[in-house]
């Protein structure tokens, strides 16, 4: 049976179904359900790999059920109304799996920011020009971010931290200078070394070589669970995505040069690196709910990578 189209490509089925993928994200808590993103983009990619079917990534680790700006969305702004009634100590904590409050209301918050969220990246993603340049579902992310805020906090939805102290961190060891260099460059190597290689193996399903950059960007965020359990570990996904994608856009530019590819990828891998760092200044350290520095940067670098790479194709 064909499902109810309500427009455009939104259709009931999807609708309902990112209802109960934000309704899940705020459930498990926002960085467990993005966790899940990787793990289902692995399953989606060995899917991929016998059937050629891309199913698993477009309906699970992408679309209603684990999508970041459906679960983890959903997630983020649950956080923020449960701290808005009192339910959690702060809107910032995506750790909490939030069925554990046993509020009703936080979850169907989680429910109807999932909606607006596939909601909001359809309507991107069909604005001319910037829907085929922008990754849809970061803008996304960030933008149900800054609408959380604007509902659920008192707090200014941007202003911006000269200095970080007491709470205002993010993620308080990456964020000096020599850190954030040394770790974007390492982690950019690291991606575009998988996502190259995938590119080029001989006879691979040119579909799946497309997904090439998602593979780091799996590996990046499978980390945050071990965050969520307690490891102070590192933040990447950001900067492996979109290295990767900077330098696989390039590649066929240059000739298939790898190195200069390598290269180009990791000044893009650079320029997410700080480049979430301003965003948290910005949007998160005056802030008592959570906008993604992540996503702020993803969208625009991607943004970036295409236009950029448009004037030279």
């Amino acid at each position: 049976m064909d499902p109810i189209v309500l427009f455009g490509d939104v259709n009931l089925y999807w609708l309902i179904a990112a209802a109960a993928g934000g309704l899940f994200g705020a459930a498990i808590g926002g960085n467990i359900a993005f966790g899940f993103t990787g793990i289902t983009i692995l399953l989606g990619l060995a899917v991929a790999t016998v059937t050629d079917s891309s199913y698993v990534i477009d309906f699970v680790a992408f679309g209603p059920i684990f999508g970041p700006h459906i679960s983890f969305a959903g997630g983020a702004a649950a956080a923020a109304y449960a701290a808005k009634k009192g339910y959690l100590e702060t809107g910032r904590d995506l750790n909490t799996p939030l069925v554990s409050l046993d509020k009703p209301d936080v979850l169907l918050v989680g429910a109807g920011f999932g909606v607006l969220g596939y909601l909001i990246k359809a309507i991107v993603s069909y604005i001319p020009y910037l829907g085929e340049k922008v990754d849809a579902v970061a803008l996304t992310v960030l933008l149900s971010g800054l609408i959380a805020r604007a509902m659920f906090s008192s707090t200014p939805v941007a202003k911006w931290a000269a200095t970080l102290d007491g709470d205002r961190h993010w993620v308080p060891w990456q964020e000096r200078p020599g850190q954030v260099a040394v770790l974007s460059v390492g982690s950019s190597v690291l991606a575009i070394g998988i996502a190259m290689y995938l590119v080029q193996i001989e006879g691979i399903n040119p579909a799946l070589a497309g997904f090439a950059p998602i593979l780091p960007f799996a590996l990046s965020a499978i980390c945050i669970i071990l965050l969520v359990l307690g490891a102070n570990m590192p933040v990447t996904h950001h900067i492996t995505l979109t290295s990767a994608l900077g330098a696989v856009t390039y590649l066929p530019i240059v000739g298939g040069n790898m190195f200069v590819a390598l290269v180009i990828g990791v000044i893009f891998g650079l320029i997410a690196g700080f480049g979430a760092e301003f965003v948290q200044r910005l949007f998160y350290a005056n802030g008592d709910t959570h906008i993604d520095p992540p996503a702020g940067i993803i969208w625009f670098n991607t943004f970036l990578i295409l236009v950029s790479a448009s004037f030279f194709a």
